[in-house]
């Protein structure tokens, strides 16, 4: 098992390596830093543009595979992803955003896949009966409401309670306030602007894993596994839930594994909303001001959470699945 699993990493570390230096290559071919420098006014001299742009290493007159070295150098000897065409830090940047992306990310992931989960559970066992359609309809306008509609209804309960209560509940914009020192005051500020955006990602993110959950459990519930369960005493819940679940969870696991990494750089919508400077937020700002080395940090970012996802759903199959954890111990 052990072999197994240092040859995914080592495979997937290989991918990683292959698809972030594609994304060097697509960044340069399509962003142009050069274009920052043309609406000055008045004009900066050609020469100097030049000399700002190599100091960079964004110069398009320097040959590309030049750059790609120094780039690629920089990372491996110094682990320096560059600088922005204006010289700010990538590293301080994506640190930064890493940070309130996650903050944001794993509570409502966590969340919205509990509770995905457990409703989908809830309704199979109730099956056409009027629980299970009542949450099969909110479940169903959930999914369709838009991401922007969501996160601005949220906004507005926010707002109404903090009306309501004479004072700041619930923040509405940004991921901390300024000058608050202490542990639970920081712990206590932190909350309060996570509830609302974590909210509106749970609102449109639990529904589709409902809707899984349900049908692969449903499939499951008949199986002769479960029959032979309830044969040897066991209640209909007792025996799909430590049985059929076991079995029709795993593709829901997997399917979130691999969704982790597209939530932290598609959560763009509810973190301008929100006011979050994220990952999501970061992509669609270092494209819009042709930060090249911005831009390729945030696709190294997705291929190296997609590779940590994959992983992840290796290990979750093989701890819910024991004929996959005897058959890949067996080959190690």
């Amino acid at each position: 098992m052990i072999a197994y699993v240092a040859k995914r990493v080592a495979s997937w570390a290989a991918l990683v390596f292959i698809a972030t230096n594609l994304a060097f290559f697509l960044a340069t071919a399509f962003l142009d830093p050069r274009s920052n420098y043309a609406a000055r006014r008045p004009p900066l001299p050609e020469d100097v543009v030049d000399t700002t742009l190599r100091t960079y290493n964004l110069n398009d007159k320097t040959p590309l595979l030049e750059r790609w070295w120094n780039w690629l150098s920089g990372i491996l000897f110094h682990w320096d992803w560059g600088s922005t065409p204006v010289g700010v830090s990538v590293n301080d940047q994506v640190s930064f955003r890493i940070w309130t992306s996650v903050q944001l990310v794993a509570g409502a992931t966590v969340i919205a896949t509990a509770l995905g989960i457990a409703l989908g559970v809830y309704t199979a066992l109730r099956q056409y009966k009027l629980a299970d359609r009542a949450w099969q309809l909110v479940s169903i306008a959930m999914i369709n409401v838009p991401v922007a509609v969501a996160g601005l209804a949220v906004v507005l309960i926010g707002i109404a309670i903090n009306q309501q209560a004479g004072d700041t509940i619930f923040y509405v914009s940004g991921s901390s306030s300024i000058d608050v020192h202490g542990f639970w005051p920081v712990v206590r500020d932190r909350a309060a602007h996570l509830v609302l955006p974590t909210i509106t990602l749970v609102v449109v993110q639990y529904a589709g894993l409902h809707f899984l959950q349900r049908t692969l459990l449903l499939d499951n519930i008949n199986s002769d596994f479960v029959r032979t369960a309830r044969a040897k005493g066991l209640t209909r819940g007792k025996a799909v839930r430590r049985h059929a679940l076991r079995t029709a969870i795993i593709p829901v696991a997997v399917g979130v594994a691999f969704a982790v990494p597209a939530v932290f750089t598609g959560a763009v919508i509810t973190e301008t909303i929100f006011g979050w400077e994220g990952m999501g937020r970061y992509f669609v700002t270092s494209i819009a001001s042709n930060d090249v080395y911005g831009a390729v940090a945030v696709a190294a970012f997705g291929a190296m959470a997609t590779a940590v996802g994959a992983i992840l759903a290796d290990v979750v199959v093989v701890y819910l699945d024991p004929r996959v954890r005897i058959s890949r111990g067996g080959s190690s």
